[in-house]
């Protein structure tokens, strides 16, 4: 392999990309006493409703931590057990991929150091990982000089990781000397008290009290000594004598103290992961620069010291090339043979960081998992980046019932519920992830093979759902996931399906049991009455006793253009439980966003007493007894990040209700937001609102651009769409009086006049239920800023393109769309 960057060396590199806070090789370092505890904002200066952010520290201050004091730490925790895994090597989607070999270690940047919100954002432009399948560790990739260097992780990745079976790391580094690191952090990193190590047991408090697993100890900072060396390891004996807590070691000081890149298991690191009779640390990620000979020496060693060869974690750097790094395949997964080690990667989430917007994000991340033909059987390519699922069997975590999944990313521009749209606006939040389907994407056909995919446009729980499309010839029969279900005398299988008129549904449930796992039993879902979401429950009595290992869905029929949607797909038994209701739920903090109009809050309530309960879901009460949803954790408390208030009211009713592992529900518990003073009058009601559209044309250029109240930021401070149908929407929140629309089109943001919006309509609605009425039609226009008198009242309000520029230009572009009140 060619010469490559240590690993924080790499990492700083990295930096412009995140668009983050300064990495440790950017800044000076901060004095630890300028960082709390918590490494954020003191309770003291910090407003009550604030965002709560992932923990962060130096050696030293994390030693003062305590959860009972850090009032965000309640917002940081994780609910959600490591869950575990089959994997049938009969299942396995690719003929050369090996089941119980290499494993898979994913090390990620998902946000900065600093400002990492606990629970997700308003901002769908996340990056929602969805191949868990093929991944054993993710850690939880961060640190800075500047910020601190211990890093843990936020609740929804650890969430959404053990939901699929995947261990979380947290990271601890201690970066090189020019880059901001200080060896004097190493010493009090490894301070003792009598026979005690404090940061350790810091380090352990923190991931069994946010239920995470573990740490990967990065040490690149030079000046060491063999003293030095022996206590970093002393400290890792110290905690795997004493507790389950996990170490990932990077491969970078040696047992002399100095700083060495082995890029191998060698005599001079192999005591920071087997010490004699010692477990020292439970992995270790090899440096990038490795080959060949080296891993096979890897290999030797680590057996003869009595560990297994797959503890060890080759590094690939795929930041700043991802599928286009060049990689010695062979050498670490030959084909035919038994894996040399498994196989480190460091920064994937470049398929995100690279994407011109989600569409592109995933086809690039399923290029690099499953690749170029977006099929994990089939990774047939003259590109040497073959996909991941060439070399690395699938696991699946569903081996337990119930399994319930709403095809939910985690991220959306909506969201629903039981199939009606209770939120506007774009969203991330992991911990809502539902397991994602094993295969992405394996059908078989003899004739032209249907096209599925995650769907935004559409969901019954979440922001997405299965899209099944294309042209229907032949049978179809799609493999979506490998499981372990035992199927007992009251079991059942139901989906929820959208079809575009009523009629037969040409679908069927298809499942194979543990005893002949590749040959399908089908189940006829017959036909819907109509174009809405319908359920459909299947009796599975008849295979009592059984185990079903696979879960998919066969098509059949004549269509040329077959389109069908999956909302939910469940295995349960008997009937749907409710768990009990939440109790005692209160604020424990609100602050103004604008006063006498929106307020963020912190809200905790006390866990179901009964029942198994998958989520707790937060909704706004409204006047005319619907309601909003605010979002949802597996947790005990909640940050909102916006509370509208509507009208004049002078308290909003706040719900909170838990959702079983069933998706039953219970009956809610409320408490009552007060406001005070008078709400803002007038002025554009539509400004930072949630606002959604038809596309974007990439990832700089979305809906919310359309409403942040400018025109100067450049050409990427607009919204752009080039889809077929195009269309900006923006919800106000409640019902308001509106006297006008502005429209500012493309040269009122510095475009040429020929991109200014020719032809194109605004209308209005109350509910999501009504239909869309015209307030203002356009057909002609050549301004770049348009000025629409209406006399009417709405909640939702919609631009509508019918002809983008004045030539042949596809692309829409708006830097503005105001709505005015009264």
């Amino acid at each position: 392999m060619s010469r490559r960057l240590p690993l924080l060396l790499s990492a700083a590199l990295g930096a412009a990309v995140l668009g983050a806070a300064p990495t440790a090789h950017a800044d000076a370092p901060a004095a630890p006493s300028a960082v709390t505890a918590a490494g954020a904002p003191s309770a003291a200066t910090a407003a009550p409703g604030n965002q709560p952010y992932a923990s962060y520290w130096y050696p030293n201050t994390i030693l003062n931590w305590d959860p009972a004091t850090d009032p965000d730490a309640r917002f940081n925790r994780s609910r959600v057990p490591l869950q575990p895994r089959t994997s049938d090597p009969a299942l396995k989607a690719n003929p050369n991929a090996r089941a119980g070999e290499g494993k898979v270690a994913s090390l990620v940047s998902f946000g900065p150091t600093s400002n990492n919100p606990s629970q997700g954002s308003a901002d769908p432009n996340y990056y929602a990982f969805g191949y868990w399948q093929y991944v054993d560790k993710l850690v939880f990739w961060g640190g800075s000089a500047g910020e601190g260097l211990i890093l843990a992780p936020n609740p929804t990745v650890i969430d959404a990781a053990h939901r699929n079976g995947v261990k979380v790391y947290g990271t601890v580094f201690f970066p090189p000397a020019a880059y901001g690191g200080q060896l004097q952090w190493v010493r009090d990193f490894v301070q003792k008290s009598g026979t005690r190590y404090p940061v350790a047991d810091k380090l352990t408090q923190a991931a069994q009290y946010y239920g995470f697993d573990g740490w990967f100890i990065n040490q690149e900072t030079g000046g060491g000594d063999p003293a030095l060396a022996g206590e970093v390891r002393n400290l890792m004996q110290y905690t795997k004598a004493q507790t389950g807590t996990e170490y990932m070691w990077y491969d970078a000081m040696t047992e002399s103290g100095s700083v060495s890149w082995q890029n191998a298991l060698t005599s001079a690191n192999d005591s920071f992961l087997q010490d004699g009779a010692k477990r020292t640390s439970d992995s270790m990620f090899l440096n990038f620069n490795w080959s060949a000979r080296g891993l096979d020496s890897s290999r030797s060693l680590a057996r003869g010291l009595g560990r297994s060869e797959y503890d060890l974690y080759s590094g690939i750097d795929t930041e700043s090339n991802g599928y286009n790094t060049g990689v010695d395949w062979n050498a670490l997964f030959p084909a035919g043979k038994a894996h040399t080690t498994s196989l480190g990667l460091y920064r994937p989430e470049w398929t995100w960081k690279s994407a011109t917007d989600r569409a592109d994000f995933y086809a690039k991340d399923s290029r690099y998992w499953v690749g170029a033909n977006n099929d994990p059987s089939n990774t047939t390519t003259s590109s040497s980046w073959k996909g991941l699922s060439t070399y690395i069997a699938e696991s699946s975590p569903i081996t337990a019932k119930p399994f319930v999944t709403n095809f939910s990313t985690g991220q959306g521009d909506f969201y629903n519920a039981n199939g009606s749209r209770v939120a506007t606006g774009g969203w991330n939040n992991l911990s809502v992830q539902d397991v994602p389907p094993t295969y992405r994407w394996l059908v078989s056909s003899a004739g032209t093979k249907l096209t599925p995919s995650i769907d935004f446009t559409d969901a019954y729980e979440g922001g997405s759902s299965l899209r099944l499309s294309g042209k229907l010839d032949a049978t179809n029969t799609v493999r979506l996931y490998q499981s372990k279900l035992p199927v007992a005398a009251d079991s059942k299988l139901s989906l929820v399906l959208k079809t575009p008129a009523a009629g037969a549904t040409g679908l069927k449930a298809a499942i194979s049991f543990a005893d002949a796992p590749s040959t399908f039993t089908t189940l006829d879902l017959g036909a819907n009455t109509g174009t809405g979401w319908e359920r459909h429950t299947l009796d599975l009595s008849a295979y009592a006793g059984r185990t079903i290992a696979q879960i998919g869905l066969q098509a059949e029929g004549s269509n040329p253009a077959y389109d069908l949607r999956i909302g939910q797909l469940a295995v349960y038994d008997g009937s749907v439980d409710a768990p009990a209701a939440p109790t005692g739920l209160s604020v424990l903090g609100a602050s103004d966003v604008v006063a006498g109009s929106s307020q963020s809050l912190r809200l905790s309530w006390t866990a179901s007493a009964s029942g198994s309960v998958h989520q707790y879901e937060l909704y706004r009460r409204n006047a005319d007894g619907s309601r909003g949803y605010l979002g949802a954790t597996p947790s005990d408390a909640y940050f909102v990040n916006k509370l509208e208030r509507a009208g004049t009211e002078s308290s909003t009713t706040v719900e909170v209700e838990a959702v079983s592992t069933e998706y039953g529900r219970s009956t809610a518990a409320t408490t009552t937001v007060s406001w005070t003073g008078t709400p803002p009058v007038g002025g554009n009601l539509a400004l930072n609102r949630p606002a959604t559209a038809s596309g974007q044309c990439n990832g700089n250029e979305t809906p919310a651009k359309a409403v942040n109240g400018t025109v100067n930021g450049g050409n990427s401070d607009k919204w752009c769409t080039t889809t077929s149908s195009k269309w900006l929407e923006v919800d106000l929140g409640s019902a308001q009086p509106l006297t006008k629309f502005v429209v500012k089109h493309a040269s009122a943001g510095g475009e040429s006049s020929a991109y200014n919006t020719r032809d194109f309509t605004i209308q209005v609605r109350n509910s999501t239920a009504d239909a869309w009425t015209t307030v203002a039609a356009v057909t002609g226009n050549i301004a770049g800023t348009t000025t629409h008198p209406v006399t009417t009242t709405a909640r939702y309000v919609r631009l509508s393109v019918t002809k983008p520029t004045q030539g042949s230009d596809p692309a829409a572009r708006i830097y503005e769309f105001e709505a005015w009140g009264a």
